[in-house]
């Protein structure tokens, strides 16, 4: 493969890597104030909203889902579940940790969700219904396309397992 000097790279701006950043930046900080409004952290707030979706899940599921790394997931579930928050699901696999919202968690979901609307709401106006939907669409499909050269790449580098990983 021929080598790529600087002057051929794309622009700093045209980064993808840097795009998709940035963009989860302004709509994290969007966001953001709702969630700590309620003492919660995003990652925590994603295994909720994950949660809110389904009657339970298995600590893999929501590992992928969330994009949580299993050791972070152990806190949060922990710290959850002292909230009253979540409840563990009795499982015929010992092997499998299910977790549910309780009805406390679902409560604080909702209350969530109704103070976050409007936010959401204003940005489809702004942004535009149709181009926000096509936008989850494109980077389901970006995610989707990534995790398939991933598949056949031997060359790829691993990814990191833990943070500050040996």
């Amino acid at each position: 493969m021929p080598r790529i000097r600087n002057k051929e790279l794309r622009k700093f701006e045209k980064s993808l890597p840097i795009a998709l950043l940035r963009a989860r930046e302004a709509t994290t900080r969007l966001f953001k104030p709702f969630i700590e409004n309620h003492d919660l952290t995003m990652p925590q707030w994603r295994v909720l909203r994950a949660l809110a979706e389904a009657d339970a899940l298995d600590a893999k599921t929501l590992a992928e889902r969330c994009v949580i790394l299993p050791p972070s997931l152990t806190r949060i579930f922990r710290s959850l579940t002292l909230r009253g928050l979540i409840a563990q699901v009795e499982c015929n696999d010992a092997r499998r940790h299910m977790v549910r919202l309780t009805d406390n968690g679902r409560a604080l979901f909702e209350e969530v969700v109704q103070e976050s609307e409007p936010s959401y709401l204003q940005l489809a106006d702004a942004f535009g219904a149709d181009r926000l939907d096509t936008l989850l669409d494109l980077l389901n499909d970006l995610r989707n396309t990534v995790q398939t050269m991933g598949d056949t790449d031997d060359q790829a580098p691993p990814l990191r397992k833990v943070a500050g990983g040996r």
